[in-house]
């Protein structure tokens, strides 16, 4: 069961729409600069730096023209500018917003290439054995002494080949998914699977709800095709139908994207209940649902999918990265019947098709009991990380599950995330605060670490021990006012 040391308070329908900044800039125009040009780039240095945040409201056109004595075309003028260069959201009837972007600095907090001295908690990615080695070696030593024309001479189809499809479709079922093979899309990964998704039904400007803390790769994606991200508040299963309704009713949203199973970044899990409340209310507002499901075969009890549930609105994506193995990139994007052909056809443009060598490998896996038995020694590994993460960081938790590859960890009152993150830089120990995975309010910040990988459990201990005496510290003078 996911363990929530202190259950998130349930926001208002309205959360998640920020409150207007009182936000009074000094404009600083250079020579031959317009004032609505000096005016967007103090719109960009201040978000930039965090003087204004995700989700804040900013000020009327007129009333910041009032305050900064400009006229209302040149407000308007700044704003839109802002916004097409991703930095505002404006919503009719709801007013200007900050939008949520995955900057440079939330890029560093996630290391791309970590130093060998470095214990890095900071990126979520399967446990890796000896057994997973063992298997790496059997498939491609198989490889190696067959005769492989099938999938490596093969261009089409697009979506993938059959045999693929069928095993792909093989592993769906226990998913609680059961799709023909002609809605069944082989692609790269999850992260191509949703982004394929969203390009079949998102334009640019439709609202697009998540969870309040949602993988950052959502948020990413919200820049990339121009669609208004906005987080929902949550509890231990996840996003609250009553908020979901409230958006709806609200206004129209396109489509809800959500991490229903072993959410990243705070392991929550949607029981049966709360799936098919999401569902009807779904299936009552019109509403498409994108299942980001790479994480449901680490359960081993049987949940619906609600993309089952909504048969015409539905997208489900899984793939082995979390759960097989890690450098094993085939993701499985299951869409709504009359969507197959679109799918596929951004599938072409994008990739042209999913790696057939590496959905060869899944394939085989599958068939001869592999994948099964790596999965199983993936929950193992979890099952025994999470219990050293217990013993280790108990009154710090905010939330994990047992089957979980992270843990979202409380800051203590004295501290803040940025402090944190630094001192445990210097400890030589990588963890990811909150800043990348925000997409609404009231979330109540955190720190996420992450178990997977080829730790030792001793070198997995003395990571964790080193972020508990750490927490335990009072932080340096340069964070000292955290303490109040």
């Amino acid at each position: 069961m996911l363990r929530q040391v202190h259950p998130p308070v349930a926001a208002p329908a309205s959360a998640g729409l920020g409150k207007t900044v009182d936000w009074q800039p000094r404009l600083a125009k250079a020579k031959g600069q317009t004032k609505h040009a000096a005016l967007t780039e103090r719109i960009i240095a201040d978000i930039d730096s965090g003087v204004l945040k995700p989700m804040d409201r900013m000020p009327t056109h007129r009333d910041l023209a009032r305050d900064l004595g400009l006229s209302v075309q040149t407000v308007s003028l700044s704003y839109r500018e802002a916004e097409r260069l991703g930095y505002l959201s404006g919503e009719i009837g709801r007013g200007t917003f900050v939008k949520t972007r995955v900057t440079e600095r939330a890029g560093r907090l996630m290391l791309d290439r970590t130093p060998d001295e470095v214990v890095d908690l900071s990126i979520v990615r399967g446990v890796y054995t000896r057994a997973h080695e063992e298997a790496s070696r059997a498939v491609l030593g198989a490889l190696a002494s067959a005769d492989n024309g099938a999938f490596m001479s093969a261009c089409r189809p697009i979506a993938g080949l059959d045999p693929h499809r069928e095993a792909a479709r093989a592993w769906l079922k226990p998913l609680g998914v059961d799709a023909g093979t002609e809605r069944i899309l082989i692609t790269n990964g999850a992260a191509h699977g949703l982004f394929l998704a969203l390009s079949c039904i998102v334009r640019a400007g439709d609202v697009v709800l998540t969870e309040n803390l949602t993988d950052h790769g959502v948020i990413g994606l919200a820049n990339v095709l121009g669609f208004n991200l906005r987080g929902l508040p949550t509890d231990e299963e996840g996003v609250l139908p009553e908020a979901f309704e409230a958006a709806c009713q609200a206004g129209s949203p396109r489509a809800l994207v959500l991490i229903p199973t072993l959410n990243n970044p705070t392991s929550h899990v949607a029981g049966a209940e709360r799936r098919e409340a999401i569902a009807a209310i779904a299936q009552r507002h019109g509403v498409f649902v994108i299942e980001d499901e790479v994480y449901k075969p680490l359960i081993d009890t049987p949940l619906p999918s609600i993309s089952q549930m909504v048969p015409d609105l539905g997208f489900f994506v899984t793939s082995f990265t979390k759960t097989v193995l890690t450098g094993l990139r085939v993701g499985y994007l299951v869409v709504p019947p009359h969507y197959s052909i679109r799918a596929a056809s951004i599938l072409r443009v994008t990739s042209w098709s999913g790696a057939y060598l590496l959905a060869e490998i899944a394939s085989r896996w599958i068939e001869d009991g592999t994948a099964q038995r790596l999965l199983t020694v993936q929950r193992n590994e979890a099952r025994a990380r999470q219990r050293v993460v217990a013993a280790t960081l108990g009154p710090h938790i905010a939330s994990t599950h047992p089957l979980s590859l992270c843990a979202w960890l409380k800051v203590p009152a004295h501290w803040t995330e940025d402090g944190l993150v630094r001192s445990l830089a210097e400890r030589r120990v990588a963890v990811t605060p909150s800043d990348p995975f925000i997409a609404g309010s009231n979330h109540g910040g955190g720190i996420r670490i992450c178990l997977g990988g080829h730790f030792s459990p001793a070198a997995l201990t003395q990571a964790l021990t080193t972020v508990r005496q750490t927490f335990e510290q009072l932080p340096p003078v340069f964070d000292i006012g955290a303490i109040g």
